[in-house]
């Protein structure tokens, strides 16, 4: 079955010099950037959401003619959006997914998904999130990100690798 990219507020907010970096969001960027090339090569369809407000683009994943690019206004990119719709135009029931922050869009995004009927891939080196505080305890990038990931893995989405892919 042929599958969607989603791509997920790959933005200049999340990047050093933005509103709110993260950590290492250029290696998620890049590992995002070897899945888009995969799905642009086999003519397969990308999505790219965009957070109102978040800046562009990055560069190195930005949409070409005949991408769809959805904008959004909350953390769930299924909330007020077509993606639904456009997803199941597209008849597919298979969708990669890329981005950022892993704890928020990323995985609201992705249970939405699954609780759609979607069969969700989740790419965890072309998601990227930051150090987050509870109370007087800083919580690290990298626990953030497998915790995340380790809650989603197996329930809501099969969690894989860029190379994975190929």
């Amino acid at each position: 079955m042929p599958a969607v990219l989603l791509i997920i507020d790959e933005q200049e907010f999340y990047f050093p010099g933005g509103k709110l970096p993260l950590k290492d969001p250029e290696a998620a960027a890049e590992k995002t950037a070897e899945v888009l090339k995969l799905f642009r090569e086999q003519r397969l369809p990308v999505i790219h959401v965009q957070h109102k407000g978040g800046g562009e683009i990055y560069p190195l994943v930005k949409p070409i003619a005949g991408e769809k690019v959805i904008t959004k206004t909350e953390a769930n990119s299924f909330n007020g959006t077509d993606l639904e719709q456009y997803l199941k135009f597209l008849g597919t029931r298979r969708i990669v997914i890329c981005g950022m922050q892993t704890q928020m869009c990323v995985e609201a995004a992705t249970r939405t998904a699954y609780d759609e009927g979607f069969e969700v891939l989740l790419v965890q080196d072309a998601c990227a999130t930051r150090d987050l505080r509870w109370g007087d305890r800083v919580v690290s990038a990298a626990d953030v990100q497998a915790s995340t990931l380790a809650s989603m893995n197996h329930i809501y989405a099969r969690v894989i690798s860029a190379d994975d892919l190929e």
